[in-house]
């Protein structure tokens, strides 16, 4: 049986990294993305089980991204836990419309971690 993959985009270090060692923590395989246009690409050839985006980003709109891995019929299956400041509402919103299965704000995703992904795996 193999460990379980999860895709990770993040551009701040903080919660970033720290997501990153928890998610190994759990058990679960991780591979980070740089830039979240090739998370779409990386995506497809990975076959993650579960994708995990922060959506504050200077150089990236993330909600399209989630948008065009809904769209592609390789990835559209693939739940997406997107994350972000409690106080971006806005964003929140647009990552859902977008497509997000779950969207959690900064405070919760690394305290909540194992509960957030057995609720985004159990969504599909």
């Amino acid at each position: 049986m193999t460990t379980p993959l999860a895709l990770v985009f993040y551009e701040h270090l903080l919660p970033g990294s720290q997501l990153v060692n928890r998610l190994q923590d759990l058990g679960y395989r991780v591979q980070t993305v740089a830039e979240a246009g090739a998370l779409v690409a990386q995506a497809e050839l990975a076959r993650p089980l579960v994708v995990v985006a922060d959506l504050a980003s200077a150089k990236a709109d993330v909600c399209a991204v989630i948008r065009q891995l809904r769209q592609n019929l390789a990835t559209q299956h693939i739940p997406v836990l997107a994350f972000t400041d409690k106080r971006k509402k806005k964003l929140q919103t647009a990552a859902r419309d977008a497509g997000a299965t779950m969207v959690a704000v900064d405070d919760a995703i690394l305290r909540q971690l194992p509960q957030l992904l057995e609720q985004v795996l159990q969504v599909t």
